[in-house]
């Protein structure tokens, strides 16, 4: 069935716009195999389905968004200036220098301790790990089996989001450092 239609000769929803309202209306990731238990069907068949939808979606303003075993439906990184506009979004929100050097350290080496951002960095992080936290980029994913314990930090589905990104594979490349 195309994905192009979406109504099937019966007048009934294609699985493809049945799986895209799903989509719509979840409040976060959506894990494959949950996917297919609701379209009674098999997460493989729903893989296939998550393609078509993913091709149809190039040259619209939606995206899939993969996060581990789920997905979602984002708007695409390219309509973020009339959606923030629509929202009301002030300018002002970008990450600072510092901000945006803990996010990277955090995205590559995920999971990661305050202490261990610090001494990468050579100075104190507290500040940069709230606003992070705050705008909901970075979250506590757990704690380091060491002693005193340490909050470990990884990055979050509005990560990916706010970077137009739809999964860690996506980062680029770090450069090869030759002084290590």
């Amino acid at each position: 069935m195309s994905t192009t239609n979406t109504h099937s000769k019966n007048g009934t929803l294609s699985p493809t716009a049945l799986l895209e309202s799903i989509l719509f209306v979840a409040s976060g990731p959506v894990s494959t195999s949950r996917l297919a238990k609701t379209l009674e069907t098999t997460p493989a068949v729903v893989e296939g389905l998550l393609r078509s939808l993913e091709e149809d979606y190039k040259t619209r303003g939606l995206r899939l968004q993969r996060t581990g075993s789920g997905v979602q439906l984002t708007t695409a990184p390219a309509a973020s200036h009339v959606i923030e506009r629509f929202l009301g979004l002030e300018l002002t929100s970008r990450l600072s220098q510092a901000a945006l050097e803990v996010l990277a350290i955090i995205a590559y080496m995920q999971p990661i301790t305050r202490p261990q951002i610090d001494q990468i960095r050579g100075v104190n992080s507290d500040g940069a790990l709230r606003t992070l936290l705050s705008k909901g980029l970075i979250e506590e994913v757990g704690r380091m089996e060491t002693p005193g314990r340490p909050i470990l930090y990884g990055t979050t589905p509005e990560f990916l989001q706010y970077f137009g990104l739809s999964g860690l594979e996506e980062l680029p490349p770090l450069a090869n450092d030759e002084e290590e």
